[in-house]
């Protein structure tokens, strides 16, 4: 990507989101203003931990859907029953931040999300009480980057955006302007 180049939703934070907010919350200084901090896309995939093949194709999947390098993650404790032992890998995942998170956010909320079946909008309530907000998603086809003819599974993923936000309704109010397409909407 190019120097100056900014993302359509960083300019639409920057423009509109941001100015609103202020208005809105009667924030004494700008740097009161809630912003998206990082979006971090993670896949469990236990069945992984026998397969390196299918933990690559994982990997493979999230870097398209991100655009940036997924990493394996690893089981912090052993765990008889599940026959894991610790440090097996058992999950991937990726964090993104600057100019990928806008991408990859604008992607989710206008893209990815209107092509999932019966869609009715994602659930207000889903955040930590920090302001942070957790997204879970059953496929990864809903990506346009995914060609459902190579792919050896369908797996979920979790998306957490993370934000600066105080509480739930400033961090609610600013991915509602950005775009999330809450239900009640």
């Amino acid at each position: 990507m190019a120097d100056n180049y900014t993302p359509r939703m960083k300019k639409k934070y920057n423009e509109e989101v941001a100015p609103a907010l202020m208005q809105k919350f009667q924030y004494k200084s700008t740097m009161q203003i809630p912003r998206v901090d990082k979006v971090v896309v993670s896949v469990g995939c236990g069945d992984c931990k026998d397969n390196a093949k299918m933990l690559e194709a994982v990997i493979k999947d999230i870097s398209e859907i991100t655009g940036q390098h997924a990493v394996a993650t690893v089981a912090r404790k052993s765990v008889a029953n599940f026959k894991l032992r610790e440090g097996m890998k058992v999950g991937v995942k990726v964090t993104l931040r600057q100019n990928r998170m806008w991408e990859f956010l604008d992607r989710l909320f206008n893209v990815a999300l209107p092509r999932v079946r019966d869609f009715r909008g994602i659930s207000p309530e889903a955040f930590d009480g920090r302001g942070n907000y957790s997204l879970g998603i059953k496929e990864q086809i809903i990506f346009p980057e995914i060609d459902y003819d190579k792919i050896e599974k369908l797996r979920g993923m979790n998306i957490a955006v993370c934000t600066t936000a105080r509480t739930d309704e400033e961090a609610r109010e600013l991915l509602r302007a950005l775009g999330a397409p809450f239900t009640n909407d």
